[in-house]
């Protein structure tokens, strides 16, 4: 009796470790980079329309280093939409600790637990930064643009966080890390559970004329491995958000295609 009682359990674990594991699918959200073209009371309504939960907003739409009672009152109106206002970025930084500290005050009146960040890389900037992460409990996340950028590389990236308190992590661009030539799902491995937040973005690379030109396409039809990503993510369980963001001009004068695109893709190939 004690045997079968075991083996009913172990069964039901298995189910439900199954069930689970099959369900996953990672949180998508808006970069409002996307719509840079419009307010922010357009953007809230976009957000909304689209059925977007999470966003990820630019100084333009709410403003870190401005009125908090402005920020609060724009926070009222996506909470009330149901739309979690989940971090801010990229972020200024300043040499300053002073200056920065009103990035992570700022996070803090906010609920929010992850800032996006590209400071330049040099030691006393960073010292000050980890020293601000150790006090508020508010995670950094680097974000990487072009190959040449100052964490333009996995390796530029990871030179900083070895050292670093683990709440200094990465957003990772996957758009950026593909045209830059790396697989974004072996670089969140390489990460080892610090990449804190994701731009879902895919960009094609072409040779013309025997020089490289990065293009940003929809989320898809690109270079980037998402199919090698989502698996990753899926087997990690990440917690994270994708925040769906294009550089492209053409997308961002009315991103409804490439924001929709992005949202089915995920969901269609995230199983």
């Amino acid at each position: 009796m004690k045997t079968k009682l075991l083996l009913a359990l172990a069964v039901t674990s298995l189910f439900f470790t199954s069930t689970q594991a099959a369900d996953y699918a990672p949180k998508v959200g808006l970069q409002t980079w996307s719509c840079r073209n419009m307010n922010f009371d357009e953007v809230a309504a976009f957000a909304e329309k689209n059925g977007l939960k999470h966003v990820q907003a630019i100084g333009k739409h709410i403003d870190p280093m401005g009125s908090l009672e402005e920020a609060k009152q724009k926070k009222a109106v996506l909470d009330a939409k149901g739309i979690h206002f989940y971090t801010f970025g990229v972020a200024g930084t300043s040499p300053d600790k002073e200056v920065n500290r009103k990035l992570f005050v700022f996070a803090k009146a906010m609920g929010i637990k992850v800032i996006v960040v590209e400071p330049k890389n040099e030691k006393a900037l960073w010292d000050g930064l980890e020293e601000l992460v150790k006090e508020y409990d508010v995670k950094l996340a680097i974000h990487n643009h072009g190959k040449d950028s100052v964490y333009g590389t996995p390796e530029k990236v990871w030179s900083v966080l070895k050292d670093r308190d683990k709440r200094i992590g990465v957003c990772m661009d996957v758009g950026h890390i593909t045209g830059a030539g790396f697989d974004a799902g072996k670089a969140f491995v390489d990460y080892k559970g610090r990449v804190y937040d994701i731009h879902l973005k895919d960009k094609k690379v072409d040779l013309v004329d025997g020089k490289q030109v990065i293009t940003d396409v929809l989320v898809g039809t690109g270079a980037a491995n998402y199919k090698g990503l989502l698996a990753e993510l899926k087997k990690a369980k990440w917690d994270g958000v994708m925040a769906i963001e294009t550089d492209n001009a053409t997308f961002a004068k009315e991103p409804t295609e490439f924001v929709t695109g992005a949202v089915k893709f995920v969901k269609d190939h995230a199983k």
